[in-house]
């Protein structure tokens, strides 16, 4: 069973939220809260596994909630929900931790799968934020000094292509049609890039590469 605290202003959606999740077996809501800062209180008090989090909240908002609630000492994931115009937050809840990105607008069978997918340790974007913040956070020096930075940082071209995929929020099975490669060749390789980055999960090979934008 996965424990979900839902985060959001709206009474509305909050309550919409409840009965939609509650209807898979897999799922158990185990409150809902405002705003960040009382998601933050709640899971001090309370185990929860994942933390679907509107991002535009009074008081506290979704990326200062995502930065609190990976503070902790057993941090939940955080599945971020956002609406498309939402770029100055999204860059910032990605560099604060926040594990997965869907619009508001998808069907709610697709939220549901999304919280299984963060719950599991992978990294979820929806392929529209993916697109946006590759455009957004283009880097103003060419590919091939970025190339050459991940590179120095120990990795091989192939495994910098991985990180570069990884950051645009692809499962491995895209991964591995994209380089041809099997879906159990991309495993062997992600183990090796967090081993030789000294990172734990997807997210920080995501946050890793978005840093290196930025230099």
């Amino acid at each position: 069973m996965i424990n979900v605290l839902i985060v959001d202003d709206d009474p509305f959606i909050r309550e919409s939220m409840h009965v939609i999740l509650e209807l898979d077996s897999d799922l158990h809501v185990a409150g809902v809260c405002g705003n960040g800062l009382e998601a933050a209180e709640f899971v001090r008090q309370q185990s929860v596994d994942v933390v679907v989090m509107d991002i535009r909240m009074p008081v506290c908002d979704g990326v200062e909630g995502t930065k609190l609630l990976r503070a902790l000492d057993a941090p939940p994931s955080v599945l971020i929900l956002t609406t498309f115009d939402d770029d100055e937050y999204i860059a910032q809840a990605i560099r604060n931790g926040a594990n997965g990105y869907l619009l508001k607008n998808v069907p709610p069978s697709r939220i549901i799968s999304g919280i299984k997918t963060v719950h599991e340790g992978s990294m979820l974007i929806h392929p529209d934020i993916a697109r946006k913040l590759a455009d957004m956070l283009e880097p103003s020096r060419g590919d091939k000094d970025l190339n050459k930075t991940i590179t120095m940082a120990g990795l091989t071209q192939a495994e910098s292509q991985i990180v570069r995929h990884i950051a645009d929020g692809k499962s491995n099975k895209e991964i591995a049609a994209s380089l041809f490669l099997s879906e159990g060749t991309i495993k062997n390789y992600i183990t090796e890039i967090l081993h030789k980055l000294e990172l734990r999960d997807r997210t920080q090979i995501a946050i890793f590469y978005l840093k290196l934008l930025h230099q």
